[in-house]
């Protein structure tokens, strides 16, 4: 009688572990044994025992080795069926690790969370709040800082559970773009400018979106503010603008700026300008701050706030680790809301 099931999987097979595929992943990406061995802090030759079970293992199972030698220096060559493997062991060991994650987050045993690095503030604030909990149900806490324009990706992929960060929401396109997600909004802005530019050629306290164009600007491509300038001038906004340096972190547009190697206006988020005006950005003082009227194209906001994957808070108990930051993050919103 054939059997079905698992009892139909060959002895040989089950008898291979995981440590034996990692060990087959880490000598394909480092070539050798020894290069293998050291990257898992072992011997050669325990490395180099794994991989001759393995090719006794799937010598028998498949009729060809996985791994050949090719002498000393040379990297070893893997046959057909080994580079099978190889890719099959990566998709084993990702989906055990993912299905472990999922397990934990759902037993709010881990949570991972991301912010940008003008959100950080307001959630270590929140996890001030919910660190005793925490700590007694001993939940792992995985902070880590995420780019604006990979917040919704890692909400999708689940690598993360919520984030504190900023999008740009256009009229019109907001509740599509939303709607896979939860929001607690904090708050809406537009954009401002820093500029080292004198009164007299720029002299504010604002300037209308439509006369961008006349100035010498400092832009970053990448998240919100190439967001705003396709909203407002199309894709072809590099055409239309005179942009004297295009930058991928606001440190180095600060920098720029107040050395006066460039002289012209950054665009910011206003929560980044009124920082600055404010005396509470450093690395952008000595730079004047002008509030952007957006007067062209739909109107374009950026939205700050809480995200996570819609419906998924309700599927956990008040006590879950994400419903009790989630709260937490809405009691420092309150409070922000009251001191400002």
């Amino acid at each position: 009688m054939a059997l079905s099931g698992p009892q139909q999987y060959p002895t040989e097979l089950l008898d291979t572990t995981m440590d034996q595929l990692r060990t087959l992943i880490v000598v394909h990406e480092a070539g050798t044994a020894l290069g293998a061995a050291r990257r898992l802090g072992r011997e050669q030759s325990s490395v180099q025992k794994q991989l001759d079970t393995l090719n006794r293992t799937f010598a028998a199972l498949c009729g060809e080795e996985l791994v050949r030698k090719q002498g000393r220096g040379r990297d070893a060559l893997f046959t057909a069926t080994g580079e099978a493997l190889v890719g099959l062991a990566r998709r084993t060991l990702g989906e055990w690790a993912e299905g472990v994650h999922d397990a934990r987050r759902r037993l709010g045993r881990t949570l991972s969370v991301g912010t940008t690095r003008y959100t950080l503030g307001f959630l270590l604030d929140a996890v001030e709040r919910v660190s005793e909990d925490y700590e007694r149900e001993n939940v792992d806490l995985k902070v880590t800082h995420v780019r604006t324009g990979d917040l919704f990706t890692k909400l999708r992929s689940t690598e993360l559970d919520l984030v504190c960060g900023s999008v740009v929401v256009t009229e019109g396109e907001e509740t599509e773009l939303l709607a896979p997600y939860e929001v607690m909004e904090w708050r809406r802005s537009g954009l401002s400018l820093l500029t080292n530019l004198p009164p007299d050629r720029l002299p504010g306290p604002s300037l209308p979106a439509h006369e961008l164009d006349r100035l010498p600007l400092v832009i970053s491509a990448r998240g919100l503010i190439g967001r705003f300038l396709t909203a407002w001038y199309g894709t072809d906004y590099r055409q239309k603008l005179s942009i004297a340096a295009e930058i991928e972190a606001a440190h180095y547009g600060f920098e720029l700026l107040r050395s006066g190697l460039v002289s012209g206006a950054m665009l910011v988020t206003r929560g980044i300008g009124e920082a600055a005006a404010d005396g509470r950005l450093p690395e952008a003082g000595g730079l004047r701050t002008l509030e952007i009227v957006g007067d062209v194209g739909p109107r374009t906001e950026v939205l700050v706030g809480v995200f996570t994957r819609r419906g998924e808070r309700a599927s956990y108990p008040p006590g879950h680790p994400l419903n009790l930051l989630w709260k937490a993050l809405s009691a420092e919103n309150e409070r922000w809301w009251l001191q400002s």
